[in-house]
């Protein structure tokens, strides 16, 4: 696995960022930034060039979806995947998700904080 792989966080609920932060960085080789809303996202997506994007689906400013839109239209970030961690747990979102460039979807109340890490790992080795 490369050295130093970071992952920007785009989380409108500070306790959940925070707590992906913390667990992240208890791995050496993560490097954790945060975005608490859709618009700070695509701009630190941007000027970041993250390896990896967890995206949440409702947040202010803009919505995951549009971050994703955005984000996949953008030569410049078209590349970088992203995984969305929502708690809509509805196949329609899971799809449009899908269809609109998204590695995987994991839903919060399903997903423990180490499948979420097997997840950002596995992201970064595709």
């Amino acid at each position: 696995m490369p050295k130093n792989i970071t992952v920007l966080v785009v989380e409108d609920e500070e306790i959940i960022s925070q707590a992906l932060k913390s667990k992240l960085e208890k791995i050496k080789e993560f490097n954790v930034k945060l975005a608490m809303d859709g618009e700070a996202g695509f701009e630190a997506a941007k000027s970041e060039k993250p390896d990896v994007i967890l995206l949440d689906l409702i947040m202010p400013k803009m919505s995951g979806f549009d971050v994703l839109n955005k984000l996949k239209d953008d030569p410049d970030t078209k590349n970088i995947p992203v995984v969305i961690l929502s708690n809509l747990d509805d196949s329609a979102y899971i799809k449009k998700a899908q269809d609109g460039g998204a590695l995987d979807y994991l839903v919060k109340t399903r997903t423990n904080l180490e499948e979420i890490i097997d997840k950002v790992k596995a992201s970064v080795k595709k």
